[in-house]
């Protein structure tokens, strides 16, 4: 399994482990070198366990390790890569090592190079290890360790006049060499006392006017540093006949005070000021912060004190004219306390009640929502039945008979989002007959098979809404048929006022092009994964691992995303249903997969009882099982898993790499799972039953699995690879 999976991981990567001499690594010979340079990996994906710091130039062997014995107890793969792309370190050593606990030599690799002067930058190549990295210094061999550090010289070059100053500017030229070895490597310079140490890649050019001083040093590739020089000379003003004082002017920026936008600064103000001079140049800028000092000014000013202030500014040019001097005032503020408090939420619930307590007829939820943090409230939603959350316009009326749950939150301007609250109440028939809807529909648009018509899918005068009026899951036997249908159902509602002309034209457009009624397209089923790009967008993972969209329309598990995670499908809830699929084993070697089917799980996000979205659908749905092995987990493929197992021999195993047809039939507590057409288990769910019983948090079936819910496929982990297509579903 590992060796297959290592090849797969080698491939992605492209990735072989080799020596520099291009040649696969092997073990080290009697006449491998002396010298041995050791790194190992464990768990940590943000550094190597260890790693050497230097080496000396000439033979030396590579030994890799990531193992158990090294601290790796997940079985993960990390490489040593030596980097040849980057210029500034060596490029002549051709280093990738793949290594992992399970591999055919126990995680430990060598090889056999040769290390020549300077530094080697390595890493790991594998996604989301990018912060394993380091730098391997190598000195000259033989000759002992570089402990001598480079010598330095400077040079200032320019005119000078009679008093030895640099008319105009002057160029320092600076110069270092190695006589330990391992060569130099770098040169930075200062200018002044304080300045800051940049790189040295051309002479310094200085010119303005006055003393200065220019700071130098250097460094081999040893590490060793010289010991900080300088030069100092004056640069003079050419002779010039200008006389006039540079212009300036100044500009404060920041962020205003909402209710004061022409006046205060909140937190900090800035100042920049800018000079210019057409006669002899610029020389300096100066500014001061009140009755403060005159400061040499190299950025903008930032003034964080809260309080009136004032900055001064002046400059003057290389012939000494100094500008008059300027000023700006303002004003800085301490910035409102931030808003942390989410809005507090409630609702009520009104209507007729009986004496059970039941709303007949129908019941209205009322959502309020108040923001005591300051920025008011930005945003209210609800969600009825674990539906998707929609936006609170008003009162929520609910007319269908039975058990119903109201959530809610609000958001505030500020960003905080209050923790879900909910409300529940029954209803039950009375004076209002439940609406005569075909069918089930609360998605937000129209789309008719799979084809979105962008039309709202309003609630029309007998209290359906659209979507649910066409049938479009029907076993229609033609398509005229069915367009036949739409024509009547959208003849009614333009008479009703519910939809106009161009609503019309746009649902009728995505009627014919939903292929309804076309053979091969009668069976009723709506497709929710068809193999496009468009079809896997609408659905979302959700923890680890993940899915990708294969060139053949399938989609198949990442042998790279570590975690056990599910992908969803997010736009609507199913309680009766038949649910058609294909899956595929694509486990390496002679692993299987562990996978399964998801189905009649809540809402994932926000959840009141569980704060990992994937474990929703583990404690709160059904999984139908994916699994062939025929040792390992109790659980085998057309398995409720937790509740009802089923033998290998009943749930009819397949070659590896073979499509298999899967149908999950459920009927209020009734699951038939069928394979490749065949009954493979039926399971009833009744109360009393435990899913895990080693989880004390599980509810198992006390009533809080769902009569109605979502789909989804699991990721069982970068080993279970399996592949899925085909996805169809219809309501019962």
């Amino acid at each position: 399994m590992w060796a297959a999976l290592l090849a797969g991981l080698l491939m992605m990567l492209g990735l072989q482990a080799t020596s520099a001499s291009g040649q696969p690594a092997a073990a080290p010979t009697a006449a491998a070198a002396d010298q041995v340079l050791t790194w190992t990996a464990g768990d940590d994906i943000t550094r190597y366990t260890s790693a050497p710091q230097t080496a000396v130039a000439g033979p030396a062997t590579i030994v890799f390790e990531n193992s158990e014995a090294t601290g790796n107890t997940t079985g993960m793969p990390h490489t040593l890569t030596f980097m040849t792309s980057d210029p500034e370190y060596n490029q002549d050593v051709q280093l990738n090592i793949l290594a992992n606990p399970n591999d055919d030599q126990g995680g430990r690799h060598t090889a056999e190079v040769t290390l020549t002067p300077g530094r080697y930058m390595y890493h790991c190549t594998i996604p989301g290890h990018g912060q394993m990295t380091g730098v391997l210094v190598v000195t000259e061999g033989g000759g002992g360790e570089d402990t001598t550090a480079p010598a330095t010289s400077a040079e200032v070059g320019g005119t000078q006049n009679a008093d030895g100053a640099y008319v105009g500017s002057a160029s320092v030229s600076i110069a270092a060499t190695d006589e330990g070895g391992s060569g130099v490597e770098r040169i930075e310079y200062a200018i002044g006392a304080d300045g800051a140490w940049q790189p040295y890649t051309t002479p310094v050019v200085v010119d303005q006017v006055g003393e200065h001083m220019v700071r130098y040093r250097a460094f081999d590739k040893a590490g060793n540093a010289t010991e900080e020089k300088s030069v100092t000379f004056a640069v003079a003003a050419p002779d010039t006949d200008d006389t006039t004082a540079p212009e300036t002017s100044a500009t404060v920026s920041g962020e205003r005070d909402p209710d004061d936008p022409e006046g205060a600064y909140i937190d900090m103000a800035t100042v920049t000021v800018t000079a210019s001079d057409t006669g002899s140049g610029v020389n300096t800028i100066e500014y001061a912060v009140g009755d403060g000092a005159w400061t040499a000014y190299t950025g903008p000013v930032m003034v964080h004190a809260v309080g009136e202030h004032t900055v001064r500014y002046r400059a003057t040019d290389k012939a000494g004219n100094v500008a008059a001097e300027k000023s700006v005032a303002f004003r800085v503020v301490a910035a409102p306390p931030q808003d942390t408090t989410p809005p507090v939420t409630g609702a009520t619930v009104d209507g007729t009640k009986n004496s059970d307590g039941a709303y007949v007829g129908s019941a209205k939820v009322t959502v309020n929502a108040t923001d005591e943090g300051g920025s008011g409230v930005a945003a209210v939603e609800y969600s009825l039945d674990a539906g998707p959350y929609l936006a609170y316009t008003g009162p929520v009326v609910v007319d269908r008979v039975g058990r119903h749950t109201v959530a809610y939150r609000a958001s505030d301007k500020a960003g905080n989002t209050s923790e879900p609250l909910s409300v529940s109440f029954s209803v039950v028939s009375g004076g209002v007959p439940a609406p005569p809807c075909p069918e089930y529909d609360e998605r937000l648009t129209v789309i008719v098979g799979t084809v979105d018509s962008g039309v709202p899918n309003r609630v029309t005068n007998n209290r359906c809404r659209i979507n649910e009026l066409i049938e479009d899951e029907k076993e229609w036997t033609s398509q005229a048929l069915f367009l036949k249908h739409v024509d009547h159902v959208l003849d009614a509602l333009r008479t009703e006022g519910v939809v106009d002309g161009r609503e019309v034209r746009a649902i009728k457009k995505a009627a014919k092009q939903s292929k309804i009624g076309l053979p091969g397209q009668t069976e009723g089923y709506r497709t929710i994964m068809d193999g496009s790009q468009e079809s896997f967008a609408r659905w979302e993972q959700v923890g680890g691992g993940s899915f990708g969209l294969n060139p053949d329309g399938s989609i198949t598990s990442s042998t790279s995303t570590p975690g056990m995670g599910m992908l969803w499908f997010p736009e609507r809830t199913y309680g009766d249903f038949s649910l058609k699929l294909q899956w595929r084993d694509d486990a390496a070697g002679t692993t299987n997969t562990n996978g399964g089917v998801f189905v009649r799980f809540p809402q994932v996000h926000d959840h009141p009882e569980e704060t990992r979205p994937e474990w929703v659908a583990i404690k709160y749905g059904h999984e139908i099982q994916v699994f062939d092995s025929p040792t390992g987990d109790m659980y085998k493929s057309g398995s409720v898993y937790g509740f009802d197992r089923v033998g290998l021999a009943g749930a009819g195993v397949t070659e590896k790499g073979t499509w298999n047809d899967y149908e999950i039939r459920v009927v209020d507590q009734h699951y038939s799972i069928y394979r490749n057409g065949v009954l493979i288990n039926e399971f009833d769910n009744v109360g009393g039953q435990t899913f895990y019983p080693e989880r004390s948090d599980d509810p198992g079936t006390d009533g809080r699995r769902f009569a109605s819910g979502y789909i989804g496929l699991q990721v069982h982990s970068t080993s279970d690879v399996v592949s899925y297509r085909d996805v169809r579903i219809k309501d019962l």
